[in-house]
């Protein structure tokens, strides 16, 4: 026997000694093993939300709790369409544009 594979025996031995503790490491301290260094997503799921806090910090919108309340500018809006519908001066109806004209115009 050889002095040379006595050292690379206890290498391997110091590399699974190695690796033993560090799974012992990460089952007692909830880390992630990632050896191989690839890509992972555990980082940014760690993270704590802050959807709840995003969402405090907005008022709270009460169109979405009662049906029968319309918005002031939704209410002009509407109303300035009637006016405009009445003078036929609205939006066409869906498939009666200028482009369904330009359409039908060769046929």
């Amino acid at each position: 026997m050889s002095g040379g594979g006595g050292g690379r025996l206890k290498q391997l031995l110091a590399v699974a000694v190695t690796k033993g503790v560090e799974e012992a490491r990460a089952r007692i301290f909830g880390h992630v093993l990632n050896p191989a260094g690839l890509r992972s997503p555990h980082k940014i799921l760690r993270k704590k939300l802050f959807g709840e806090k995003v969402a405090q910090w907005y008022p709270h919108d009460i169109s979405k709790d009662d049906p029968l309340h319309i918005d002031r500018r939704e209410e002009k809006r509407l109303s300035k369409l009637e006016i405009l519908k009445r003078r036929g001066k609205g939006p066409p109806k869906k498939g009666q544009g200028r482009g369904a004209v330009k359409r039908n115009k060769g046929k």
